[in-house]
């Protein structure tokens, strides 16, 4: 073990992880050093016979189980990014333990008694041991042991069905892509991109991204290539369905258990939204007018077309309506986002303007993989902050979507500057630069909005460091930066042609601007339908009986009101990861919540001036520093002065 790289504090800059000295070997017996060591840090913090105070209760469970955050860290983000068959076999084996390791200390009788007798007066004390403390009572520390022991029943099969839908979803990603001869049948993608998804035995294979509408649906010609690609999309992972299923009912009993009437219950309480009324209220506010814009714009895409579309058009001839109305190609937008660029005249630079930081590349810190790349930040004196990795590119290897996640968490308690990764899905050209889609962009822009969440945490507690805040809060910053993307102080540096360094011409800017707000009828239809079957999922009461999946969320559409069947759910059951397979049970709702409130503070940027120091310093100051170390809705009132309004967001979508 002496020779296990997990098991001491790493030695290279910011405590990055080694990951070029992990080897797979490595992950298993740290592991279980590292909970067998925490488990009796935690004995020794309970039997403290010392009268309870901050700093030996939560100070010590702080301080706690390094060796076990470091390997977690490591390995997960391995299971994200680069897994491999050992990797998820592992990944099956050590999820349930872990799930049994947070039961077996969350339900202590010991260190939860020593919980509730500590007395705080200082705000941040008070509020992290608030913190601690419901999340004991929510993991089962007041159940009887008997009703403990069937909770620790429920978390391990919940733990092993979220692995097993988790891992078959990725496989079908790469199993159930669409195949082609001919590469003639790809007609409409960037022939760079077609050479990159050609196979050693002469197809080509397009992986599935993770959601409904695949990116390719907007530019492939071939109407019968885009219906098989729509039907392999929303068709995969079939079997996940009875898993869904499964988890739902599950999860619905672990609510009866912990005193809620249904799971959506159990996770809104611990979320800024707080209610069942106050999410529905929303969702219900948003989906009459959602509906009514997608149907209008799917009657221009019919005429456009000259019959009536089908789900798997939409996006093609969407693109065919912007470029007759507002002169739009995405197409012809591409040349000018060359990914190095966006990132460093682009998502840096805003960076900058706002919070005086510097980027400096740092080759010699690897990454986990030989396509990361790490930059270390500095602030606008030089005084090192952290490092910020970037992974851009798809592989099998790699989960859908895009993501931000913390490698070291930001802490004065422990002395540590933050280590944050940003990873996207971009399809890496065979030969090349690499050009983004606009949406691709936003997504860049996104992303390191949690990325600056993390990077600029100043908190004493690594609970709450960062992005640790409620989940329909923790969306609402990197939502924020998305603004910049097309600043006019940001996006002439960066939106320049590959080849001849010419800016977007700003005629393209401006009709790129107003079409988008065409296509607010579909992307909020989308977004809606998933959190309303996440929602209609997960406020089930225990004891409902589920026979058919896909018949569920017919359903669950119709009762909501939002059954327009051209517009399919951002994610269906067997592919919807954030909810099966992620932390976003019950709480997909929380992008368009915090979009209220990002719609809200791009107001305030819009009427102080924009891309300032002074408003980037209140930004920071007021919101992005604190992380969770305190109320995120006093946050935003200490930023806005206010409570906030939804008039913007329905301003912004077209819903007003």
């Amino acid at each position: 073990m002496a020779e296990n790289p997990l098991v001491v504090p790493s030695d290279l800059p910011y405590q990055l992880p080694p990951f070029a000295d992990i080897a797979e070997e490595h992950f298993l017996p740290a592991f279980e050093q590292g909970m067998a060591e925490h488990l009796a840090e935690v004995e020794r913090i309970a039997a403290d016979p010392a009268e309870p105070t901050i700093d030996n209760v939560i100070g010590a469970l702080e301080r706690a189980g390094r060796v076990l955050h470091r390997t977690s860290v490591a390995f997960f983000s391995l299971v994200a990014s680069d897994s491999t068959d050992g990797i998820r076999a592992l990944e099956t084996e050590i999820s349930p333990r872990l799930t049994a390791h947070s039961d077996a200390i969350h339900m202590h009788r010991g260190l939860y008694d020593r919980l509730r007798r500590v007395e705080a007066t200082d705000p941040e004390e008070a509020w992290i041991l608030e913190r601690y403390r419901l999340d004991f009572a929510r993991a089962g520390a007041d159940l009887s042991d008997e009703d403990q022991a069937r909770l620790r029943e429920l978390n391990q099969e919940l733990s092993r069905l979220s692995t097993t839908f988790r891992q078959a979803l990725l496989e079908a990603s790469t199993a159930e892509a669409l195949v082609v001869d001919d590469p003639a049948q790809l007609d409409g993608l960037d022939p760079a991109a077609i050479e990159g998804l050609r196979q050693d035995d002469g197809t080509y294979r397009l992986p599935l991204l993770n959601f409904t509408n695949q990116p390719a649906l907007a530019e492939l010609t071939d109407r019968d290539v885009r219906r098989r690609l729509y039907e392999l999309s929303i068709g995969r992972a079939a079997a996940n369905r009875e898993l869904a299923i499964r988890m739902a009912a599950l999860r619905a009993e672990r609510a009866a258990l912990l005193g809620y009437p249904s799971h959506a219950a159990y996770a809104v309480a611990d979320q800024t939204a707080r209610t069942l009324d106050a999410v529905e209220d929303m969702l219900g506010r948003l989906s009459g007018p959602a509906v009514a814009n997608a149907r209008r714009e799917a009657e221009a895409l019919s005429e456009q077309a000259g019959f009536p579309i089908e789900p798997w058009d939409w996006s093609f001839y969407a693109e065919e309506v912007r470029a007759a109305r507002y002169s739009i190609d995405e197409g012809a937008m591409r040349p000018y986002f060359e990914l190095d660029r966006v990132y460093e005249e682009g998502v840096f630079r805003a960076a900058h303007g706002l919070y005086g930081l510097t980027f400096a590349r740092r080759d010699d810190l690897a990454g986990y993989h030989h396509d990361v790349r790490t930059w270390e930040v500095l602030e606008e004196d030089g005084t090192p902050l952290g490092l910020f990795l970037l992974d851009p590119y798809a592989r099998p290897t790699k989960r859908g979507g895009a993501w931000m996640n913390s490698l070291v968490d930001q802490s004065h308690l422990l002395g540590e500057q933050p280590v944050v990764v940003n990873n996207l899905n971009v399809t890496k050209p065979a030969s090349g630069p690499t050009l983004l889609t606009y949406d691709e962009v936003r997504t860049a822009f996104h992303e390191f909005g949690h990325a600056l969440h993390g990077l600029l945490s100043d908190v004493r507690f690594p609970r709450v460091s960062g992005t640790s805040v409620p989940r329909d809060f923790v969306e609402f910053p990197s939502q924020v930066n998305e603004m910049w993307a097309t600043h006019p102080e940001v996006l002439p540096h960066y939106a320049r042609h590959h080849e001849t360094g010419e800016p977007m011409p700003r005629e393209l800017v401006d009709k790129m601007a107003e079409a988008e707000r065409f296509g607010q009828g579909f992307a909020t239809l989308e977004y809606l339908k998933a959190a309303l079957l996440d929602w209609t999922w997960h406020t089930i009461p225990e004891g409902t009986v589920v026979d058919d999946a896909e018949a569920f969320e017919a359903a669950a559409f119709e009762d909501a009101g939002v059954d327009f069947a051209l517009v399919g759910s951002r994610y269906r059951t067997s592919y919807f990861a954030h909810i099966f397979g992620g932390g976003y049970s019950a709480g997909y709702y929380s992008y368009i919540w915090s979009e209220v409130l990002d719609a809200d503070t791009v107001e305030w940027f819009e009427e102080n001036g924009g891309l300032t120091r002074e408003n980037g310093e209140h930004f920071r100051r007021t919101l992005l520093s604190r992380g969770g170390s305190g109320d995120p809705m006093d946050a935003f009132r200490a930023f806005r002065g206010r409570d906030p309004r939804i008039e913007p967001l329905l301003a912004r979508r077209g819903l007003d």
